[in-house]
């Protein structure tokens, strides 16, 4: 049986507490002073026998390993998997079969196409990847937020990869996607256009990693003790649904904090409010993938919900932050060939060629095949075998027959019997070739579903992220190629981005939209609540206390993370004379950094913030945000200071007189709508 505690009873022994004894040399030599170089005189040159100078400036000169060429800027935790019910119908992975084991595992969550150093808002793909550590070895489950991909075969992403990162010649613009060379690749590429109504999409913009879906991307192979087959799509839903930000305020949030995902992710653990996600999978027998209008095999389609439903399995709950990023975050290595005796691959091209690109990736970054030994990258289960030598080699072999057979080592290791990984047996023939299926010809009917799923207001979104995106391209034929591609996705869609870009509206296509849907891909049907928001309390001196009191605690109580804000830090005087305790001051913050806003009586503290411009515009700024508002007592004068409608519970403006639970349970409510599409937003100032 796995027991959360497995993995941290094995890093345990790689922990070191600087606190635990004196500083010395990386061997062991003690050290009694280090910030005066070994010199001749005290104004005379350094001299080279210092070897304390030598070891640590060298030390630090290679420090730097190689970044990953994508997902490169990432956050990371550890946490653990419990199963609801038993898949041993389907798979032979112990860890999908035993309901009383919970399996150790690691997540790292991560941007795309930014360097280590970019924003973590900017619009892009999420990676979503999830290691496993079971007593049959380590599974990795490498995925994204987002279910399809690019490309087809993965012999293109070289050049996907190459049209989205910086522009060669100037090495701009960094992290993001809204430049000539991608949208080149796009138009010439109708593949891609399913992702790409992905990427346009609220999906690139998460809230938080913690509400935040995960997908396998691919489809997988389960297989049973009988050596039966099942194809398999594994998804991850969060517990406190999938919400988005906006595209204005993800360009503001990179400013004011460009750590905030990965901040958000660190507090939340910390503070005991541990992200949970419910692992759910699709399967289809074997033999049966024939029944849909699309190829299985296709990294570019999904299977609909509505078609096959997501079948909850388990839940994975992460409750531990890394002790050291580098060590653990920045050094795992991934890899789709990570996979236990009952999951196996498919012929999918993206999948198989990223099952020797990752391999190839982490010995080039952690700098030879000894990485697996690396903390954060050690299986749980026992690791023998004849695989010796090499940089960084940790382990000491302690036979002389490195190779099988042998005798003089006992023939040791033995091989494994009926634990043995065993590969699906599947019948393959065929032509060499290097042709596409004529299965996978179909670029634009998913991408339409995608499209006829939407809320009006995702699509407002869409169409408005494409003409930024086109709006940034240079040339105006790469415009013309998109806006046709498309018009095979939707006539209305094509029209209103090309009349946003300059180009001209298409002629409606002989192939009009199918008119099919299907409403999980909606954000608008996800699962809500308050619980974990951050809410602002906007004060200053003379507000009414126990408005704040009650709104705090309030919130609280419903899960939510109050946090008053005023002027200026320490504290401020209540109406009465009592402190009302500051938890971060005004001027540090901003109105992107939180999930709705209330303001609380008292005359004198709303007047001061009504004279206040940072507190007007933080209030305007997020009602153009689509964020709850609250008011109470004379706090709706600040209301209309910012130009806040006075009230509208349908506009997710909350007001009264009273601070009571009624006040806290509509104000809640309202918060965990997440936003208000409702409003109307264009002439707010913000």
């Amino acid at each position: 049986m796995t027991s959360p505690d497995d993995k941290q009873r094995q890093l345990d022994a790689y922990r070191v507490d600087p606190c635990a004894a004196e500083m010395t040399t990386d061997l062991g030599i003690p050290i009694g002073e280090t910030d005066n170089s070994l010199t001749v005189g005290e104004r005379g040159p350094t001299l080279m026998e210092d070897f304390h100078f030598r070891e640590k400036i060298t030390h630090f000169d290679h420090e730097r390993i190689p970044e990953r060429v994508v997902h490169a800027r990432g956050a990371g935790a550890y946490g653990h998997f419990e199963l609801y019910e038993s898949l041993g119908e389907y798979t032979r992975a112990r860890f999908l079969c035993d309901t009383s084991a919970s399996t150790p595992a690691f997540v790292r969550f991560s941007t795309v196409a930014g360097s280590r150093g970019s924003s973590d808002t900017v619009r892009d793909v999420r990676g979503f990847a999830t290691r496993f550590y079971t007593k049959e070895g380590n599974f990795d489950l490498v995925g994204n937020n987002m279910p399809v991909f690019f490309i087809q075969d993965g012999i293109k992403f070289p050049d996907f990869v190459h049209a989205v990162k910086p522009e060669p010649h100037n090495e701009i613009p960094q992290a993001s996607s809204a430049h000539d060379t991608l949208w080149d690749f796009v138009q010439l590429q109708p593949e891609t256009m399913h992702m790409m109504m992905w990427m346009m999409s609220d999906r690139a913009l998460p809230r938080s990693f913690r509400m935040m879906q995960g997908f396998g991307v691919h489809t997988f192979r389960l297989v049973n003790e009988a050596g039966k087959g099942t194809f398999v799509k594994f998804h991850w839903k969060p517990k406190l649904g999938t919400h988005s930000l906006v595209w204005d305020e993800t360009q503001k949030v990179a400013g004011k904090d460009p750590d905030f995902n990965r901040r958000d992710l660190w507090e939340a653990i910390e503070s005991g409010q541990y992200p949970e996600y419910e692992l759910g999978v699709q399967l289809v027998p074997e033999g049966e993938e024939g029944r849909f209008d699309f190829d299985l095999l296709d990294p570019t389609k999904i299977i609909p919900e509505e078609e096959v439903p997501v079948r909850p399995v388990g839940r994975l709950v992460l409750d531990r932050n890394p002790d050291n990023f580098f060590a653990e975050v920045e050094q795992v290595a991934f890899h789709l060939g990570n996979v236990v005796p009952g999951i196996d691959f498919t012929d999918d091209p993206l999948l198989q060629a990223r099952l020797f690109s990752y391999l190839d990736t982490q010995l080039l970054r952690l700098g030879g095949p000894n990485f697996t030994q690396l903390p954060v990258n050690q299986p749980v289960a026992r690791v023998d075998n004849h695989q010796v030598d090499g940089p960084h080699q940790t382990r000491i072999p302690q036979s002389r027959a490195t190779y099988h057979p042998n005798s003089i080592g006992g023939g040791c290791p033995a091989l494994a019997d009926e634990n043995a990984y065993t590969h699906f047996p599947e019948y393959l023939a065929g032509h060499k070739t290097r042709r596409r299926p004529e299965s996978f010809a179909d670029h634009y009917s998913q991408a339409t579903l995608f499209w006829n799923s939407m809320a009006d207001w995702e699509k407002e979104h869409i169409v408005a992220a494409f003409r930024f995106e086109l709006g940034k391209v240079d040339r105006h034929y790469v415009r013309e190629g998109v806006v046709e591609n498309l018009n095979h996705v939707d006539h209305d869609l094509a029209v209103a981005v090309a009349e946003g870009v300059g180009v001209e509206p298409p002629e409606k296509p002989v192939t009009d939209n199918h008119g099919r849907s299907s409403p999980a891909l909606s954000q608008a049907n996800t699962a809500h609540s308050p619980a974990t928001r951050k809410i602002a309390i906007l004060v200053a001196d003379g507000v009414n206390a126990e408005d704040v009191g009650t709104v705090r605690d309030g919130l609280r109580d419903i899960g939510a993370t109050p946090e008053v804000l005023a002027p200026r830090d320490g504290s401020v005087r209540s109406a009465d004379g009592a402190a009302v305790e500051v938890t971060r001051a005004l001027p540090t913050v901003d109105s992107v950094l939180y999930d709705a806003v209330v303001v609380p009586g008292g005359a004198e503290s709303v007047r001061t913030l009504s004279q206040d411009g940072g507190a007007v515009y933080f209030l305007t700024e997020a009602y153009k945000h689509y964020k709850a508002i609250g008011a109470l007592g004379e706090g709706r004068d600040l209301l209309s200071a910012a130009r806040v409608p006075d009230g509208g519970l349908d506009l997710g403006v909350v007001v009264t007189d009273r601070p009571d639970g009624a006040f806290v349970k509509e104000f809640g409510d309202a918060v965990a709508a997440h936003r208000h599409f409702n409003r109307e937003t264009a002439a707010v100032p913000a």
